[in-house]
């Protein structure tokens, strides 16, 4: 007799069980068949990242605004994947795998080759992916930022400064030497954002010189230091930073020995008043918010890879910081808003390569 009432105890729980788990599988089915889900995948972190803190804002101001515009119920879930890259892969493909999302928000050119074999797997999966370039899979959406542009302002800016009498400059040297601490290589480092550092420094002194260093991840600042220390031993003046929260030691090295930043993807003048001299921004919060409206409208279109610049509005020299109108000279000013309208304008051309 008991044993005959353990076997329908465990027979009850089973059917429990079963009926819990059908229960959920229904009203999942139902909640998204009612409520449309959307995921923002942050390769990396959003802290220190602003790149990632303006594709949340962005996409999430853009499920706001539509559902009370549209009287829908949009939902978005963010994840944060982490500082480890090689971790970034497993986890994109943990969000696909719960077959949840409508489509996968995300930023760095390196996802398009971690979501095209998830495509394979999860045909129904899209992705729409900023600041990458990739064309030809029905399930992927991207949209670059014309770094080359971008690029050449930092150098440009550098190189004005590298070359300016300490009178104008009090922090630089005679030897026309620059810098570019990136946190890793990848393609559209190495093909597009260097070359374009090197090509606008070299737009106004081709005798500068331009040092390439790696920190080897996106979050060591006490490596961000050690490398900016030796490079301004070494006669560097200028140094542009592209390198996650490694960024910080680079800041603080330069508030310590005196030397300047110029600065990439958002306004970074008051991150170090009198030292950073550039800011060359991309503008994704804007992007983010008109590419995830776009999509809510039916009207992004898979397989396609466009590219956005200064002509479109989507990257900007900030110009109108106090830290930039109060602690330059108006010659190096003036020089660099004149480089800065002629890409606007399209006098001075500077197409993206593909990455």
């Amino acid at each position: 007799m008991k044993y005959t009432n353990r076997i329908k105890s465990i027979i009850g729980i089973i059917c429990i069980t079963v009926i819990a788990v059908v229960l959920l599988i229904w009203t999942f089915g139902k909640d998204r068949e009612e409520n449309k889900w959307f995921a923002v995948f942050i390769p990396g972190v959003m802290d220190n990242s602003p790149v990632y803190s303006m594709l949340e804002k962005g996409i999430t101001q853009a499920v706001l605004d539509y559902n009370e515009n549209n009287n829908t119920n949009y939902k978005l879930e963010v994840v944060e994947a982490g500082t480890n890259q090689a971790e970034w892969g497993a986890k994109l493909m943990g969000l696909a795998a719960m077959k949840k999302f409508d489509v996968i928000f995300s930023s760095n050119p390196s996802i398009p080759d971690l979501a095209l074999p998830i495509t394979q797997m999860y045909p129904e999966q899209k992705f729409i992916i900023l600041d990458a370039f990739y064309q030809g899979n029905p399930n992927i959406a991207t949209v670059r930022f014309n770094q080359r542009e971008q690029a050449y302002l930092a150098g440009y800016a550098a190189g004005l400064a590298t070359t300016s009498k300490d009178s104008q400059m009090k922090y630089s040297n005679p030897q026309k030497k620059i810098a570019l601490i990136a946190a890793q290589e990848y393609p559209v480092m190495n093909k597009i954002i260097l070359p374009g550092f090197i090509e606008g420094a070299k737009a106004v002194d081709n005798d500068i010189e331009v040092i390439f260093k790696i920190v080897g991840n996106w979050y060591d600042a006490n490596k961000g230091a050690e490398l900016s220390r030796a490079l301004y031993n070494e006669g560097v003046d200028v140094i542009l930073p592209i390198c996650g929260g490694a960024s910080q030691g680079v800041i603080s090295t330069a508030k310590e020995l005196g030397f300047y930043i110029s600065w990439f993807d958002d306004n970074g003048f008051s991150k170090a008043p009198g030292y950073v001299i550039s800011s060359s921004a991309m503008e994704q919060e804007k992007l983010a918010y008109e590419v995830a409206t776009k999509y809510f409208e039916g009207k992004i279109e898979f397989g396609s890879a466009t590219t956005v610049d200064i002509e479109d509005g989507y990257i900007t020299l900030v110009t109108d910081d106090k830290n930039f109108e109060n602690n330059f000279s108006e010659d190096y000013k003036e020089k660099l808003l004149n480089e800065y309208s002629k890409i606007k304008e399209k006098i001075l051309i500077l197409d993206s390569p593909e990455s």
